[in-house]
């Protein structure tokens, strides 16, 4: 999507951090938005900080209810008329041993991460396919989903599947004038580390009570991190230029690369192909997407390298 004025964004935990980020880059493109968000103070300060009267719409929204998400997609529209620009960016953690993790960790977690995201694609996507104006789906994933290390399973698995979404989508959707994103940010400036005040009480079971006790007690990196200003406009960018991968962090390069070279290198090339399965099943070896984003990031890589010169 190029022309983005006057068209809607409706963003989940859009009213903190990440999310908050997003918002700001978007009203600032010149979209209306929708700011979801589970906790009415933050609602509250967020609208404050944003200060773009009618142009915003705070809505309380539990991700995990199906319900009231339609309710709020319904409320969007009432206000702005269509909705084109999906951010669903809500996301909670919790990290240590996996031996730990009780049933509730895992179904917190997955919960609000993957099943929020789903839950936003099914309740959303329709509704955009139908004006047929055309849109844009961004997933909050994390470069925890590209980078997986030890302790984070039940993280990076979430955002592991959510990477993998956009991943599916982008070729089945971009046809039809929906582009889909994988947003995976480094460490950001942002409440995740305080999630753990709206888990549900059905799911307060944890094995990370410990951990959690230590993590609070630690050194605080925020002046590490990116803010949220930052990640806001990288998300606003890569809508902009249709990126498949929208990501931040310098410092995960070699990460990247080396998971990339590891999984190339246990291919099994000795072994000799099957023709007639390569011929008959060839949509399953490639992704279109994956190939012509390769294409985007050169000519991305090319254009920024001209502008420095």
């Amino acid at each position: 999507m190029q022309d983005l004025r006057g068209k809607t964004a409706f963003i989940t935990g859009g009213a903190s951090g990440i999310g908050l980020g997003i918002a700001k880059a978007l009203l600032g493109a010149g979209l209306n938005v929708a700011i979801a968000d589970i906790r009415d103070d933050h609602l509250a300060a967020a609208e404050t900080e944003l200060a773009g009267g009618d142009r915003v719409l705070p809505i309380k929204l539990d991700v995990t209810d199906r319900a009231a998400f339609a309710a709020a997609a319904d409320a969007a529209e009432a206000k702005f008329g269509k909705i084109h620009v999906l951010c669903n960016n809500a996301g909670v953690a919790v990290v240590g041993p996996t031996e730990l993790a009780t049933f509730a960790d895992w179904d917190w977690v997955m919960g609000v991460n993957v099943g929020g995201t789903i839950n936003g694609i099914v309740t959303i996507l329709p509704r955009i396919l139908a004006h047929g104006e055309g849109g844009h789906i961004v997933c909050t994933a994390s470069m925890s989903g590209l980078v997986p290390v030890g302790g984070t399973t039940i993280y990076s698995s979430g955002k592991a599947a959510v990477t993998s979404m956009m991943e599916c989508m982008r070729p089945e959707l971009e046809p039809r004038g929906v582009i889909c994103s994988a947003f995976c940010p480094g460490a950001v400036q942002s409440n995740i580390a305080d999630a753990g005040k709206t888990r549900p009480a059905d799911l307060s079971e944890t094995g990370y009570a410990e951990a959690d006790k230590r993590r609070a007690a630690g050194s605080n990196f925020l002046h590490l991190f990116q803010t949220k200003e930052e990640v806001g406009q990288r998300v606003l960018e890569g809508i902009l230029n249709d990126e498949l991968y929208i990501l931040t962090h310098s410092e995960f390069l070699t990460g990247v690369r080396e998971r990339g070279e590891a999984t190339t290198a246990a291919v099994q090339t000795h072994l000799p192909e099957n023709a007639e399965y390569k011929n008959t099943f060839a949509m399953l070896f490639r992704n279109p997407a994956i190939t012509a984003e390769i294409a985007r990031q050169d000519a991305l890589r090319a254009k920024r390298a001209g502008d420095a010169a």
